[in-house]
């Protein structure tokens, strides 16, 4: 049997990387079970007494007895109406809402694959999903709906109808609706994830991916309760504050996490930095995921200053590397919180690499160690050789918690995931002899901003609609606030006069606001292979060397 070392958790026989992590025990993949159910099943009896759900600006909240009765109200009502039916898609348009995680839940429950989008996106982009999901209803607040095609057919979360749902049983005379055999091989969900070579993609994710997220999460979170304990030190019970969106992979995992964890979860609709310090300090908050520029914002914002942020104790940053310098930084100025980073994709269902623990969070730059239950590998990108610790590669990983594939899309399912499983991550990555993880470059060419996806490729379209630009290119430049912003290079057509701000504004009325072009250059022309391949790297490099405009 291939012998794995203990200390890296890499086998020299198949040069694969291991989890150094216990196993996290997984229900039979025959057993037929949602996500929420899954999630319901691990809370503990009697249920919590403390809020599953609060509105952070209104201090409005939801019981956990409440929670489960209003997301079986929901799905009665959605099925009895026959809104629904197991297989359908359900298209989802709305802020981090308290009855978000009700419809989420309700709708995992009955079979049907949610779908949910950034409610800021444009209407053309918005289409776009839709003809990739092909949705069979959608859910929105007042103020999206105009956006969706008037095909689909739109329940108005606003709407006294919608919130009846909620609550209103079905008659008594009416026999109630059986529940659906749910297999965990099914969907459960179509996130989006931006592509480099066009627009986004729809990534589809099971019953079975979500419920491995959620067990490994859940075992980690009891050892760290037991360790901490044992310890003399118990962890304090308070609430997790989400300044991530639901519709967003990290968000809509860390929910089915919170609820299976029976912990707090405060929501925040629209993110504002005093606000949320403000619900810091109202909430207790001790635990809140993050995108590295949160992290800029408290290490630098005098708005910290006179807050008393005493009740926080972990802040997992995600979405994007953060540096050492940062990271210590952090540190200095909020000794008492522990700043831990994890690594994961849409492809992967979110979290694959993450820190657990004060001592891991002192490994600073890296992104943490392999999640339970999955392996993974670094493959030179020109010979396809599988790696050793301290050397690059792209990083690959396998496991149960792998997408499922691209909807409608089987060439980029095929180039993604091989015969055997593994997701090649298209990030240049090593481990270290300690099994950490590293994220060195992306060898895809996506643009990180605040934790965001933006391809190049698709704002390259737009620009090169415009009828004054005769080329144009897309690269990310480095911001210490955003991690990244799109940067245009533009060849004007002959006598154009086009300005950076007429380019910016062409876009900007096309796209959600995290794909902005932020900052533009005009040059003679855009340097390329002789395959007619963008050399980004000669623009990034002759980015960084002209001056701050």
């Amino acid at each position: 049997m291939p012998s794995v070392d203990s200390r890296s958790g890499f086998c020299l026989e198949t040069k694969t990387f291991h989890s150094l992590r216990p196993p996290t025990s997984l229900p039979p993949e025959s057993l037929p079970i949602s996500a929420a159910a899954f999630s319901f099943s691990l809370l503990p009896s009697p249920l919590p007494s403390n809020p599953a759900l609060i509105d952070a600006a209104t201090g409005a909240s939801i019981s956990f007895t409440d929670l489960i009765s209003q997301t079986r109200s929901l799905a009665a009502a959605l099925a009895s109406a026959g809104l629904v039916y197991p297989g359908d898609v359900a298209f989802v348009v709305a802020p981090s809402r308290l009855d978000i995680p009700v419809l989420y839940l309700a709708l995992l429950s009955l079979g049907v694959v949610v779908s949910p989008v950034n409610p800021v996106s444009t209407a053309s982009e918005i289409a776009h999903q839709i003809n990739i999901s092909n949705p069979s209803v959608a859910f929105a607040t007042a103020a999206a709906a105009s956006k969706i095609p008037l095909h689909v057919k739109t329940l108005i979360l606003d709407f006294p109808s919608f919130r009846s749902l909620l609550s209103d049983p079905s008659p008594p005379s009416t026999p109630s609706t059986p529940s659906p055999e749910i297999r965990q091989s099914h969907a459960a969900a179509i996130l989006y994830s931006s592509g480099t070579t066009g627009r986004v993609k729809g990534v589809v994710i099971t019953h079975r991916n979500f419920i491995a997220l959620t067990a490994g999460s859940h075992a980690g979170r009891e050892r760290l309760l037991k360790a901490s304990e044992e310890a003399g030190e118990p962890m304090a019970s308070g609430a997790g504050l989400f300044t991530i969106p639901l519709f967003h992979m990290y968000g809509f995992f860390m929910l089915l996490r919170a609820v299976a964890g029976g912990e707090t979860t405060v929501l925040m609709e629209r993110f504002e930095f005093g606000a949320m310090l403000s619900a810091v300090e109202k909430y207790s908050v001790t635990f809140m995921p993050a995108a590295p520029p949160l992290v800029v914002a408290m290490t630098k914002s005098s708005e910290v200053v006179g807050r008393d942020l005493s009740s926080l104790q972990i802040v997992r940053v995600g979405g994007a590397p953060l540096g050492r310098e940062l990271a210590e930084l952090f540190r200095a100025r909020f000794p008492r919180v522990e700043i831990v980073q994890a690594y994961g994709l849409t492809e992967s269902a979110g979290i694959a690499e993450a820190m657990i623990g004060s001592e891991e969070s002192q490994v600073y730059g890296s992104a943490g160690r392999i999640s339970s239950n999955l392996e993974a590998k670094i493959v030179d990108p020109t010979s396809g050789e599988a790696l050793g610790p301290r050397q690059r590669g792209e990083l690959w990983i396998r496991g149960p918690t792998i997408m499922k594939g691209y909807v409608g899309d089987d060439e980029a399912t095929k180039s993604t995931l091989d015969l055997e499983g593994w997701l090649k991550t298209g990030d240049l990555c090593y481990f270290d002899e300690d099994g950490f993880l590293f994220i060195v470059d992306r060898l895809k060419e996506l643009i990180k901003y605040k934790a965001y996806q933006v391809p190049p490729a698709e704002l390259e379209h737009i620009l090169q609609s415009h009828p004054e630009i005769a080329d144009a290119a897309v690269i990310p430049y480095p911001d210490e606030e955003a991690g990244q912003i799109p940067m245009a290079f533009i060849v004007r057509k002959p006598n154009s006069i086009v300005t950076d701000k007429q380019v910016m504004d062409f876009v900007a009325k096309q796209v959600a606001p995290y794909k902005k072009i932020r900052r533009v250059a005009f040059v003679s022309s855009i340097p390329k292979s002789a395959a007619g391949k963008i050399l980004r790297r000669e623009l990034m490099n002759y980015a960084t060397s002209i001056p701050a405009l």
